[in-house]
């Protein structure tokens, strides 16, 4: 009798560890800009992440245990994120999902290697982010896929022979992409006929734009985000330059119009989401997003929420909230089902997808083509 007892006692025991286990809660950090030079950016990352948990917890949760995110703002600072990263390791998160520039990623992802948390960029597409360490993951394409796309685009679609760049020099996702574009342009045969420089900060380029004009470029290569793209093109235009505007993810803010005017009528540039799809993950992110927040989703909410699906995916998949079990899981991500398309992680945790080219049209962004890889 005493030994049936102690049998059902055990039972009990672990049912009700097994239980306390399910129901933990799940920690998942957030690095994001909130204030700073890119503050919509961090705001769509923001309600991206909101949205899936929101979602996440009405279902149950993860695991039978409510989704939690610690957001922190890293105000697009390196040395914030680093710091902002270091507080999330020490709060004991189970992932996080941040930041949103490459320096600001290329800065925190080192600490969280470190600790072994797995950490996954919406939008960082400097290929070096995922080098830092196998705990480092991202949910967009990289900047020679982008570079490359735009160069291809410029020589192939627009039939343009020859091409002049504007970029900042201490800025590594700009660079980047200056690079690639300049790689891939000349590869097809194209020319770079002027390549200019700034630092960060700037706000008057018309000694760059100068010179460009000289060079009579056929298009412009602008790799930097809305903020600053939006006083180049407007300078680029009153100093009589005529060459077609393109650019890369950077530009995909609400605020570059209002900033660029009719100047960026025309101009085009990659991305990674185009609203309007009739895939059924990405029409009910539209519906779900439009009307929790007011207003149409971006690409940064679109790829931050697939960002958290795949880490949601991943805790699921490994059934327990253990750092390496999940980052195994995120690491085996194939076929996952999201916002931009299905997703598959490649060997060196970059995802595997698409990228779209949207151009300025009557002041609003309008789906042109589809580039694969």
């Amino acid at each position: 009798m005493l030994k049936r007892v102690a049998i059902v006692v055990l039972l009990l025991s672990a049912v009700l560890a097994a239980t306390a286990f399910a129901a933990e809660e799940v920690r998942i950090g957030v690095v994001t800009p909130l204030t700073g030079d890119v503050a919509t950016f961090g705001e769509s990352v923001r309600n991206g992440a909101q949205l899936w948990q929101e979602e996440v917890n009405a279902k149950g949760g993860l695991l039978g245990g409510k989704v939690t995110l610690v957001i922190q703002d890293d105000r697009n600072i390196p040395a914030e994120s680093a710091n902002v990263v270091s507080k999330l390791v020490s709060q004991k998160v189970h992932a996080i999902v941040g930041s949103v520039a490459s320096k600001c990623t290329l800065a925190g992802a080192p600490i969280a290697q470190s600790a072994k948390i797995p950490m996954i960029s919406p939008t960082s597409t400097n290929e070096l982010v995922t080098k830092v360490g196998d705990y480092i993951f991202r949910a967009c394409f990289i900047d020679p896929f982008q570079g490359t796309v735009m160069a291809k685009y410029a020589f192939n679609n627009l039939k343009a022979k020859n091409a002049a760049m504007l970029y900042d020099l201490g800025n590594d996702y700009t660079k980047g992409l200056a690079e690639n574009f300049k790689k891939a342009f000349e590869a097809l045969g194209g020319k770079i006929v002027a390549s200019e420089t700034y630092g960060v900060g700037e706000s008057d380029f018309s000694a760059q734009l100068t010179r460009i004009r000289s060079a009579k470029p056929e298009v412009l290569f602008l790799p930097d985000y809305y903020n600053s793209v939006g006083l180049q093109v407007r300078q680029a235009r009153q100093l009589g330059i005529t060459a077609t505007f393109l650019g890369g993810d950077g530009w995909d803010s609400s605020e570059l119009v209002p900033i660029a005017g009719t100047a960026i009528e025309g101009g085009m540039f990659s991305n990674h989401y185009a609203p309007g799809s009739d895939d059924p993950i990405a029409k009910a992110f539209y519906d779900n997003y439009v009307k929790r927040f007011g207003a149409p989703p971006d690409a940064f909410a679109a790829l931050t929420y697939d960002a958290c699906l795949i880490v949601g995916n991943a805790i699921t998949k490994a059934g327990k909230l253990d750092t390496k079990a999940i980052r195994d899981a995120m690491a085996a991500t194939k076929d996952l089902g999201a916002v931009s398309g299905k997703l598959t992680m490649d060997e060196n945790r970059n995802p595997i997808k698409g990228a779209v080219i949207l151009e300025i049209k009557g002041g609003k962004f309008v789906y042109r083509d589809m580039v694969n890889p």
